[in-house]
């Protein structure tokens, strides 16, 4: 599994869910998080992150995630 540089979860307002950036050196994948809730706390957007870096198969340090609101 290749190691991310970080990644950043953001609430799309036109599409109504959370959605990742996960950044591997000059590549980025976003991803789309349908499943957590609007009101979600970081830790559970942490772990969506996380989880999504990791079905694309890569890896991305919870601490490394930041996430915007």
């Amino acid at each position: 599994m290749l190691n991310a540089d970080s990644a950043q979860v953001n609430w799309d307002t036109q599409k109504k869910h959370w959605s990742v950036r996960v950044k591997i050196g000059e590549e980025v994948i976003r991803r789309p998080i349908p499943k957590v809730p609007q009101d979600a706390g970081d830790e559970a957007l942490r772990s969506a992150a996380v989880q999504a870096a990791k079905d694309d198969g890569y890896q991305v340090d919870p601490a490394k995630v930041a996430i915007g609101h």
